[in-house]
C-alpha cells in the first residue's frame, strides 16, 4: 500500500497505492469540500492542475444533498466525475468549528446543523456510514477536535476518547467493507492523532493508534492559530512513533513554508484551504512569492501573473487582464486565480519529490522555505 522509494533526512519519497490508483508522496490533497472547488473549478480541470488526491467533507455532504442521495447516484466519485483518489474528512473538525450548540458524549455528538438548525447526532459508527455511503477511497475516523489552548486534563481525557472511538471506526468499517452493497470494499481507514501542543501526550496517544494496525495516520488539532514553532516540534515529536510503511498526513496544512518544513520532518500529505480562498481574494502563489493582484501597479501588465510557472491562466491571461476581473467582480476572476494557485500547489509537490529523486531537498529546502510565504 504504501511503498517507500528514498529518504533525506526524515523527508520521504513515495508511493500511496489505492483502488483508485497510485498518489505520489509528498502530494497535497485540492479541497473541494462539497464536492466542488470553491471558484469554479471542475474535477475534470483538476487533471489538467496536476491534482492526484482531491479532499470532500463527510460533514458538508451529509448536511447537503445527503450522503444517501449521494449513495444512490453511484457514489461520490461518479457523483463528481473523478475517478482519482478521494479523501473524506470525518466531519469531525466541522462539528467542533461550526456547530453553535453541541453535546458531547461517549456515544457521540449532538449539534445544530449551521445549515437549517437542525439536530444532528453524529458518532464514530454514524461517520463511518456516510463515509461508505460516499464511497470515497480514504475515510477519516471521527476524532474530537479540541480547542487550542486546552487543559492537559481536558486534553487527556479528549485522546482517551479519540482513541476509542477509533475502535468503534475500525469496527464499523470492517462491518461496511464487507457488505454486498458497499459501493467500495476498500474503503481504507486513517486515524488521527490527537494533544493539543503536549509533546508527551502526543507521543503516547501515537504509540496507542500505531497499535491499532491502520491504513494510514494524520497529526490533526494543529495549524488551528498556534505558534508555527509549536507545529513544527509536535510533528518532530511524533514522525518517529508513526509507522514507517504507513503514508503521513498532517491535516489542514498550510502555506507552502508550511509544506516544504513539514515535508523536512517526514510528512507524506497535506491539505488546505488556502491556496483556493487565498486566490479567490486575489492573494497569488508565485516562485518569487505572494503577489496581490488587486494592486494598482499591475493595471498596465502584460506579463503572466509567474514567468515560471505553466498553468492555464499563466499560458493565456496576462496580470493586468486578471486584475481587472477582479475590479469588475467577474466570475472568471475567481476561476482562473484558483486554477493558478492550485496548479502552483501541486507543481511544488511535484518539485519536492524531484529534489527529494535527486537528493537536493536540502538546497530546496533552504532557497524555497522563506521566499514562498514572502509578500512581494
Amino acid at each position: 500500500m504504501y511503498k517507500l522509494f528514498k529518504k533525506e533526512g526524515a523527508a520521504r519519497r513515495g508511493e500511496f497505492s489505492t483502488v483508485h490508483g497510485a498518489v505520489q508522496t509528498p502530494a497535497f490533497m485540492n479541497v473541494g469540500t462539497s464536492a466542488a472547488i470553491k471558484g469554479g473549478i471542475s474535477s475534470y480541470d483538476l487533471k489538467d492542475l496536476k491534482c492526484q488526491v482531491e479532499l470532500c467533507n463527510t460533514y458538508h455532504l451529509h448536511v447537503r444533498p445527503g450522503d444517501e442521495l449521494i449513495y444512490r447516484m453511484g457514489g461520490l466519485h461518479k457523483f463528481m466525475g473523478w475517478d482519482r483518489p478521494i479523501l473524506t474528512d470525518s466531519g469531525g473538525f466541522q462539528v467542533f468549528s461550526l456547530a453553535v450548540l453541541r453535546k458531547i458524549r461517549e456515544e457521540g455528538v449532538t449539534f445544530n446543523s449551521h445549515v437549517d438548525g437542525r439536530r444532528i447526532f453524529m458518532s464514530p459508527e454514524i461517520s463511518m456510514q456516510i463515509q461508505s455511503h460516499l464511497g470515497s477511497t480514504i475515510a477519516m475516523a471521527f476524532d474530537e477536535c479540541v480547542e487550542n489552548p486546552s487543559t492537559l486534563a481536558y486534553a487527556t481525557q479528549s485522546c482517551a476518547r479519540t482513541t476509542r472511538w477509533l475502535i468503534r471506526c475500525k469496527a464499523e468499517m470492517q462491518r461496511l467493507n464487507s457488505l454486498d452493497e458497499t459501493i467500495n470494499k476498500n474503503q481504507l481507514l486513517f486515524g488521527i492523532n490527537q494533544g493539543c501542543v503536549y509533546d508527551e501526550l502526543r507521543v503516547e496517544h501515537m504509540k496507542r493508534i500505531a497499535d491499532l494496525d491502520l491504513d494510514g495516520y494524520a497529526i490533526g488539532g494543529l495549524a488551528v492559530g498556534e505558534p508555527a514553532a509549536d507545529m513544527y516540534r509536535i510533528i518532530s515529536a511524533v514522525e518517529p512513533h508513526m509507522p514507517a510503511d504507513r503514508p503521513r498526513y498532517l491535516m489542514g496544512v498550510g502555506t507552502p513554508g508550511n509544506i516544504i518544513e513539514a515535508v523536512s520532518r517526514g510528512v507524506d500529505l497535506f491539505d488546505c484551504v488556502m491556496p483556493s480562498r487565498n486566490a479567490r481574494h486575489g492573494h497569488l502563489n508565485t516562485w518569487s512569492g505572494i503577489r496581490n493582484i488587486m494592486n494598482a501597479k499591475y493595471a498596465e501588465d502584460d506579463s503572466p501573473i509567474d514567468p515560471e510557472c505553466g498553468c492555464p491562466t499563466c499560458r493565456r491571461h496576462s496580470r493586468a487582464y486578471l486584475r481587472h476581473l477582479f475590479k469588475a467582480n467577474e466570475m472568471l476572476a475567481m476561476r482562473l486565480a484558483v486554477m493558478h494557485n492550485l496548479y502552483f500547489y501541486n507543481t511544488l509537490m511535484e518539485k519536492i519529490r524531484e529534489a527529494l529523486d535527486n537528493g537536493t531537498f536540502g538546497q530546496f529546502h533552504d532557497k524555497y522555505v522563506k521566499l514562498l510565504d514572502t509578500r512581494i
